[in-house]
């Protein structure tokens, strides 16, 4: 099975590998990576933006190269039940449908908050506060504010397998 995710982030393309070997145990997987825009700002701050941001990914995958399944994830900050936080949406389309899904949301302190508002990044804005380097491509956010109980590879695995199950009933979900 062919699987093109749409980062040549690391983490990403570990997560994606860890999804589809989990969900396809008996086939044989190959990834490959792909840079692909968002056409997006690089820091999302809306849930809407974050989805469009995602799914770009995807529709410029599917018009590079033939794959069985294609998956992007794009992360985003949104302020929810008035908490500012961080999550990601993930893609995944095959050859005739496409689905989004949302990893869990991580509360952000006010102070990254903040910075986000003013145009950064939030991988930069955790290095600066955390004096680590590129934390976007370990355990980001999420692995440093949960004391790496959680990485952001644990939650787009989790993510990327509850959105593959509209492709596992395709019939359930027509």
């Amino acid at each position: 099975m062919r699987i093109i995710i749409a980062s040549k982030n690391p983490v990403k393309i570990a997560a994606a590998k860890t999804s589809f070997t989990k969900a396809f145990v008996d086939q044989s997987i190959e990834v490959v990576s792909i840079n692909a825009p968002s056409l997006v700002s690089d820091q999302p701050m809306s849930a809407e933006e974050t989805k469009t941001g995602a799914i770009n990914r995807v529709k410029f995958c599917q018009q590079q190269e033939q794959a069985d399944y294609y998956i992007s994830y794009e992360g985003g900050v949104d302020v929810l039940d008035g908490i500012p936080s961080t999550y990601a949406v993930v893609c995944i389309a095959d050859n005739s449908k496409c689905q989004t899904g949302r990893t869990a949301s991580l509360p952000l302190p006010n102070q990254i908050y903040q910075k986000l508002l003013q145009g950064e990044e939030l991988g930069p804005a955790m290095d600066a506060m955390f004096n680590t380097v590129n934390i976007k491509q370990k355990g980001g956010a999420i692995g440093q504010l949960s004391k790496g109980l959680e990485t952001r590879e644990s939650i787009y695995v989790s993510a990327s397998l509850l959105t593959l199950s509209v492709f596992f009933f395709p019939e359930l979900f027509a």
